[in-house]
């Protein structure tokens, strides 16, 4: 190795030294941070089915109970079945499979077309 090469090795060190201190610094400042949601102005609707529990739990950490209020009213089985399982599938909602017929069985009978009127 030649002198010049020694005197640049720990250029480079200190360079990657302050590089990755900078770094881990910017995460710890980033896991610091917090997010505050506005008040959600509508509740899920509340029902003795299993399905409501569940989908307090799972549905409005994600998106506002005032979300189920802009679905169709009109909509049958087959398309709540649908929107749960996208949630599952393309959201990644963190519920899990066996829950959704609970899920779905809430949602129609208290947003659905299985409403009692």
């Amino acid at each position: 190795m030649t002198a010049r090469r020694r005197k640049r090795m720990p250029r480079l060190a200190t360079a990657l030294l302050l590089a990755t201190t900078s770094l881990a610094s910017q995460a710890t400042t980033a896991a610091e941070r917090t997010l505050q949601l506005p008040e959600d102005g509508v509740a899920l609707k509340a029902s003795p089915l299993p399905g409501y529990l569940k989908a307090q739990a799972y549905c409005v950490m994600c998106h506002s109970a005032e979300y189920m209020l802009y679905q169709p009213p009109s909509a049958a089985r087959p398309y709540w079945e649908a929107m749960v399982r996208r949630m599952k599938q393309v959201f990644a909602a963190p519920f899990d499979e066996s829950e959704i017929p609970d899920l779905v069985d809430y949602l129609v009978k208290t947003y659905g077309n299985e409403q009692s009127r």
